[in-house]
């Protein structure tokens, strides 16, 4: 099972297939709009407890990896 697998998850029965943390209903969007309004990860992670620190890491090291990849192949 991927990083990704482990950690995100779109299913059409769940908020109509929006991606959220796995076994949760959490967008990952959600996370980054916290982060962009300035909020900390400890923020989101009091208001949003079904998220894990391990999950929310995982997804921000994805999303970095992803810009990184995205970045070095333009």
């Amino acid at each position: 099972m991927t990083t990704a697998a482990r950690v995100i998850h779109s299913d059409p029965d769940i908020l109509g297939g929006t991606t959220v943390f796995v076994g949760t209903r959490v967008p990952i969007k959600t996370l980054l709009d916290y982060l962009e309004a300035g909020d900390s990860l400890d923020i989101f992670l009091d208001r949003f407890p079904s998220v894990s620190r391990e999950q929310a890491i995982a997804a921000l090291e994805l999303a970095k990896e992803m810009l990184t990849t995205y970045a070095n192949s333009a």
